[in-house]
């Protein structure tokens, strides 16, 4: 049975941070009554290090591979780090994740190596959000792995958008490519509520909305958010916080009570045409397709993450397995004050789901299936008998 241990810390240097992270993995062990050696011999670790330590990126891998050799290392860097029930948002940290399973169920992937499709299954996936051709990227990916599953994330930072992969790099993707061996189940959750009804796009140019069920697409968004252009400041002020979430026009766009389910994708409205009485999204847009104002919403994001915690849980359990480590990636939109106090988010996940090792990062989008989503959480736990 594989296991998972992991660990996190924070502090100005990022090698004493790392050396304090090993020191709680070797009490762990302790307690664990894990030996050092034989009978727990890692093989894979992921790495996740907040931007104030991307200067020190290659070196911080050097000193990993000095304290664990033979593993094979990945992760990326963010805004934000979390692990079992903690945030680090905006300060200098890294969190950890050791896991000790059997070399030929999974696979680095990077640039230089491609994934092999004849062992993938499912595959962890960490993006630098500067690639070009992302959307076909991810899809091309996803046909390479068994079940069509990716999870992970957009790196996030103010500098330096690196990725981890037995290397440091710069653009591209990489991650974990997981054989069918690695029992995992994964969910997403979304942190938007609609502000008004759910139409079909009817009319489009690019990533123009133009018409929403035969009417004017402005005149649609000026009514759901109850203002008008008579009052310009008012209505831009009102727009600014209002994104548009686009859904196949065949699909079941809402549900749990208006919330929207994990086919919607949420695109930032990024201007206005009132000449054409059209809106621009950050997305290029379909006739057929399904769309509904909204914006983020800290209690609908609340319950909806309870709700994915639980239902995973549930399911491990009637599965008659447990949940071994978790990874969990959310976005930098959710992170620090939106959930109401200092890791708040990563107290939720750790409430519903136990005190089980996790890592995860604050992501500048969020990957599951073969989408990049806006302004939700990614979370996925491995599971073992």
């Amino acid at each position: 049975m594989s296991r998972f241990i992991a660990a996190h810390a924070t502090h100005p240097d990022a090698h004493m941070a790392l050396a304090l992270v090993a020191a709680q993995i070797d009490a762990q062990r302790a307690a664990r009554s894990v030996p050092r050696a034989a009978e727990y011999a890692p093989t894979l670790g992921l790495v996740y290090l907040t931007d104030h330590y991307a200067a020190q990126s290659e070196a911080l891998l050097d000193e990993l591979r000095q304290r664990w050799p033979g593993v094979a290392w990945s992760g990326c860097v963010g805004i934000g780090v979390m692990g079992s029930g903690v945030e680090y948002y905006d300060e200098p940290a890294l969190a950890l994740m050791l896991t000790d399973l059997p070399a030929p169920q999974f696979q680095l992937f990077n640039g230089r190596q491609p994934v092999d499709g004849r062992v993938a299954d499912s595959a962890l996936v960490h993006v630098d959000p500067h690639t070009h051709d992302l959307p076909e990227l991810l899809a091309e990916l996803a046909d390479r792995t068994a079940s069509g599953y990716l999870f992970g994330g957009l790196a996030s930072s103010r500098g330096r958008t690196l990725h981890v992969s037995d290397a440091i790099f710069d653009g591209g993707l990489s991650g974990v490519a997981f054989g069918p061996d690695v029992a995992l189940t994964s969910r997403v959750t979304q942190g938007c509520q609609p502000v008004g009804p759910t139409r079909h796009i009817t009319a489009c140019d690019g990533n123009l909305v133009l018409e929403l069920d035969g009417r004017p697409a402005l005149q649609a968004l000026l009514s759901d958010l109850g203002v008008t252009l008579d009052k310009p400041q008012q209505a831009l002020a009102a727009m600014r916080r209002t994104l548009a979430g686009l859904t196949d026009g065949r699909a079941v766009a809402l549900s749990r009570g208006g919330q929207f389910g994990t086919d919607t994708l949420v695109r930032h409205i990024i201007g206005i045409d009132p000449a054409r009485d059209a809106v621009a999204v950050a997305e290029q847009v379909e006739s057929g397709q399904q769309l509904a104002f909204c914006r983020r919403d800290v209690d609908a994001a609340r319950r909806d993450l309870v709700r994915i915690c639980t239902e995973i849980r549930e399911d491990v359990e009637a599965a008659g397995s447990h949940i071994a480590g978790a990874v969990y990636v959310s976005c930098t939109g959710r992170g620090g004050p939106h959930f109401g106090g200092p890791s708040a988010e990563a107290l939720i996940v750790q409430h519903a789901l136990g005190d089980v090792p996790l890592v995860g990062f604050f992501a500048a989008g969020e990957v599951a299936y073969h989408h990049l989503y806006g302004y939700t959480g990614v979370l996925t736990v491995f599971t073992a008998p």
